[in-house]
């Protein structure tokens, strides 16, 4: 399994970095889509495992909406003199909230689960929240300062996957290596305490990164910025287990060989881009 993580990771990685680096962010835009489409139709089995009538009305309906924000808020447009456009603001807000909820749902699992786990009208609510923002987030930072430098929205993206990944890998050994206690047992029981703190801890190295390349930036806000996005990546880690595990579902999907679908992929980055994006626009902008 290992093996095929790396394997699929060597070609996906390339072609991820290319994306954010090297498309402008009004062809990114469009680019994306069809990532979220699969994304979506994924979710469309945790809203229901049985019903592809279900699976494809979600993924349209994401299709929809990403569609109507390229059209209503053009890439140029989503940041007018550092201020974010009102429709972003506003998606990137109800992101906020929807993770605080999610968080609260990950944390008393299963006690809650029969408010939503019968309904399909939540579970898809529940998707559009997590995917719909994390799409908005990401543009946003991509598109940030294109005109005075377009490789620094890419950057900005790149250091939030550095942070999910550093954060997942050192989750992974630090658990495999030092795991014995249950992080949370009823959602995600391979995960550990002992990973977490591991993969907070590795994510560190992103942010000792940040300060020898760009020593300016206060060390202690750096140091919690990453901490808080690590934090938030398990989240959304821990988010998308619970709802799979309502449905019964062990992987999202299959087209990335060793990784599962995209939304097992992406699980971590749903969380993490939008609070990163928040935290940036209060402290930076």
């Amino acid at each position: 399994m290992l093996k095929q993580r790396i394997i699929t990771a060597l070609w996906l990685i390339p072609l991820v970095l290319a994306g954010i680096f090297l498309l402008a962010p009004a062809y990114l835009a469009w680019a994306l889509v069809p990532v979220f489409l699969i994304a979506a139709k994924e979710w469309g089995r945790i809203i229901d495992p049985d019903c592809s009538v279900t699976q494809w009305s979600f993924t349209i309906t994401i299709g929809i909406l990403l569609a109507t924000i390229n059209y209503v808020v053009p890439a140029a447009d989503i940041w007018d003199h550092n201020r974010l456009h009102p429709v972003y603001q506003g998606i990137l807000g109800l992101g906020a909230i929807w993770w605080l909820l999610a968080t609260v749902l990950v944390v008393i699992y299963p006690k809650a689960k029969s408010t939503w786990a019968q309904s399909p009208m939540l579970k898809s609510m529940f998707g559009q929240l997590t995917l719909v923002p994390c799409f908005s987030a990401l543009m946003a930072l991509e598109s940030l300062g294109f005109g005075r430098d377009p490789y620094f929205g890419g950057t900005l993206v790149l250091l939030v996957m550095l942070t999910v990944w550093a954060a997942d890998t050192g989750a992974y050994f630090a658990g495999k290596a030092f795991g014995k206690h249950k992080l949370m047992p009823n959602v995600s029981p391979a995960k550990t305490i002992e990973g977490l703190v591991g993969g907070l801890l590795a994510s560190l190295l992103v942010a000792a990164g940040v300060m020898y390349f760009s020593a300016q930036q206060e060390t202690l806000v750096v140091i919690l910025v990453t901490l808080f996005t690590a934090l938030a990546s398990a989240i959304g880690d821990l988010s998308e287990s619970m709802f799979k595990r309502s449905a019964n579902i062990k992987d999202s999907g299959t087209i990335l060989p060793g990784h599962g679908g995209v939304l097992d992929r992406i699980d971590s980055l749903t969380a993490a881009l939008p609070v990163f994006t928040l935290i940036y626009i209060a402290f930076w902008m």
